[in-house]
Formats: C-alpha cells, sequence, structure tokens
C-alpha cells in the first residue's frame, strides 16, 4: 500500500507537458491529418462555422481552437499591452482584456477602420471592456502607426495580433508598423493565414486568396528578420485553425 501510494503522488506534470509536446510534434507532421482538418475546415466554412461563437457574451469570429490558443499564449506571456488590428464585433478584444484582468496587469490597443457604433457599444459597456483603447482608423495610416507606437514605447511585453483586411499589401504594412513593437519572448499573430490553402469561399467573396494572403506576407515579412519563428508547439497541436503557421515568437530585441 506504502509503495501503492508514493508512486501516485509523483508529481508527473513535466512527464505530462514532455509526452504532450511529443504527441503535437507527430501530429503537426502528419500529412494526412492536415489534409483532413483542412477540408473539414473548409467544408465548415461554406456555414460562417468560424461565426458561430461568443466570448463572454460578444461574438468573436474565431476558431475555438484559435480562441484557445490564445488564450494560452497570453497566459505563459503575460503581456502587459495587446495589440490587435480588426475589431469587427469586438469579441477577441474582450478575450484579450478579460485574459489581462485575470493577470492583474495590462490593457488592449484595438484598432479598426470602421468601428461601428453598436461594437463599440459592446466592448465599452462590457464588465471586461475598461481595458480596451479604441483606435478607429487604417491600422496602417502613419498617424495610427505613430499612436501605437508612442503607447507602447518603454512597455516592457508588447504582443500583437494582426486581423484586418487580409491582402498580402496590407498584411505586410501591418508586419512592418507593428512587428518591432513585439518584444522578446511575446508572441505575433498572424490571423487567417489559411486563406492561402484553400479556394476562395464563393459565399463570402474577398479581394484576398490563395498567393495574395496574411501568409504570402508573413513567408515575405519572415525573409527578412530573425526576430521571429514559427512556435512549434502551438503551430503543430492547432488542426482546425484559420491561422497555420501563424503563431510568431518574438526570439530577439
Amino acid at each position: 500500500m506504502g509503495d501503492r501510494r508514493r508512486r501516485a503522488e509523483v508529481d508527473d506534470r513535466a512527464a505530462f507537458e514532455h509526452a504532450k509536446r511529443e504527441s503535437a510534434a507527430h501530429m503537426g507532421a502528419d500529412p494526412d491529418l492536415a489534409r483532413c482538418a483542412l477540408t473539414l475546415a473548409s467544408a465548415a466554412d461554406q456555414y460562417d462555422y468560424s461565426y458561430q461563437w461568443s466570448w463572454l457574451g460578444v461574438p468573436i469570429i474565431q476558431m475555438p481552437p484559435d480562441i484557445v490558443a490564445t488564450q494560452e499564449v497570453i497566459w505563459e506571456c503575460r503581456p502587459q499591452v495587446i495589440v490587435e488590428t480588426g475589431i469587427a464585433r469586438g469579441g477577441s478584444a474582450i478575450l484579450h482584456s478579460s485574459l489581462l484582468g485575470l493577470l492583474g496587469e495590462g490593457r488592449v490597443i484595438a484598432i479598426d477602420l470602421d468601428i461601428r457604433p453598436h461594437n463599440q457599444e459592446a466592448i465599452e459597456s462590457h464588465p471586461c471592456g475598461d481595458r480596451v483603447s479604441l483606435i478607429q482608423g487604417s491600422s496602417i495610416d502613419a498617424a495610427v502607426v505613430s499612436r501605437v507606437q508612442s503607447e507602447t514605447a518603454g512597455v516592457e511585453r508588447v504582443m500583437v495580433v494582426l486581423d484586418s483586411d487580409h491582402t498580402h499589401a496590407h498584411v505586410l504594412a501591418e508586419l512592418e508598423a507593428y512587428a518591432p513593437l513585439v518584444t522578446a519572448g511575446q508572441f505575433l499573430v498572424v490571423a487567417d493565414t489559411a486563406i492561402d490553402r484553400v479556394p476562395s469561399p464563393s459565399h463570402r467573396p474577398r479581394r484576398w486568396g490563395p498567393g495574395n494572403s496574411p501568409a504570402s506576407a508573413v513567408e515575405e515579412y519572415l525573409a527578412t528578420t530573425s526576430r521571429f519563428v514559427e512556435d512549434p508547439f502551438v503551430n503543430a497541436k492547432l488542426l482546425i485553425t484559420a491561422s497555420p503557421g501563424g503563431y510568431l515568437r518574438c526570439v530577439k530585441d
């Protein structure tokens, strides 16, 4: 009985984490599984699958695994400022703000070209909305970029999420403007890189598509810098994701 009890009391957390990461690496390297996941995500998109979810009552247009991965990244890295481009209906801003509230510090700078009054009201009246600063304007407008640079100057831990206009030119301009703000150890998340892997949806026409997408912009940008790497664990374990390869960790100041 004593031996069995001692075995049961062994702290297996490190072993569990190691096994989890090994499994994720194998999963991420399975091409058949990746094809199945992409087929499922593309088919589900015909029914606006990513539009079905909310965070604390506010619509969040994201895949559930991406929501969970974002939570993990924020909890691990504890950013003091999260800069996000693309507000939509406000769910992502509330997600980020609510997690910073649990951590006890930090704020969100959320930028959108068109912040509609009902979405602004949903954010500002939310119990977690007090940590969100809204900026209306193009994320690549010089005045907007300058303001964000000023508000993040000297901040020790800065994370950036890019999720606005998904054309190659726009995302590349965002990367050039906002990636330098990300501090070592923090994440730069580029959303909707899956656009490059699926045909443009006929039910939701857009100006972007394969070859003109966040993924193509990331590829071009990463060729110019050694500050970021694709996080192997996060990217490997995400199957039903809008952002394959889009979780970049800053490895240098």
